[in-house]
């Protein structure tokens, strides 16, 4: 009979649970600069059929919910300044979203690491009730931005700027994404 030897890790799950956590959010922050970097200037203000926000107005509503989780969960660190959907232009998105990108990365690797940092409950909004800090507080943040990041492809296919197939493509590649965001191993690798 065969005995299976397993990889024992010497650092506590909860530490490579929070600098994954801050990982991720980081390969999903590079997506959203693709997206942007690429996208036609023309679709940016462009003004959607029926009552929907533009693709200005979602890329700031996404900024100002990071900024909000940031401030409502991890008051100690450096809240971003909003930003305002009318006038928002891609530089200043671009800007904005990796500033509050970079503070909701180290949000996650407090709350994550097991260290008993300051960030305590995830709070997503002042309606709702705070949970425990654990996989769930990562999970609501990407699925978010990945809502909204299917939108902002949809609306400027609609409106005739459809993002070229290397974007589309591109922000699947999280090897390259972990790569380019400093984690040369990728997804599932320390660096």
């Amino acid at each position: 009979m065969t005995t299976r030897q397993y990889k024992v890790h010497t650092q506590p799950v909860q530490a490579q649970l929070g600098r994954a956590a801050a990982q991720t959010f980081a390969a999903n922050e590079r997506m959203n600069q693709i997206i942007i970097e690429y996208l036609d200037p023309g679709a940016w203000n462009a003004k959607p059929p029926g009552k929907v926000r533009s693709i200005a107005a979602i890329f700031t509503h996404m900024h100002n919910a990071r900024c909000k989780w940031v401030r409502l969960t991890a008051p100690h660190l450096k809240v971003p300044r909003q930003l305002d959907r009318a006038h928002c232009t891609r530089q200043q998105a671009r800007a904005g979203l990796a500033e509050s990108a970079a503070r909701c990365a180290e949000m996650l690797a407090e709350a994550l690491d097991g260290g008993g940092g300051r960030v305590e409950k995830f709070r997503r909004d002042g309606w709702a009730r705070p949970w425990p800090v654990g996989v769930e507080m990562l999970c609501y943040m990407l699925s978010h931005e990945a809502h909204h990041r299917g939108q902002v492809c949809m609306l400027a296919h609609q409106l005739g700027f459809p993002l070229p197939n290397m974007v589309t493509a591109g922000i699947w590649n999280w090897e390259k994404l972990w790569k380019e965001c400093g984690s040369p191993g990728g997804p599932g690798y320390d660096s």
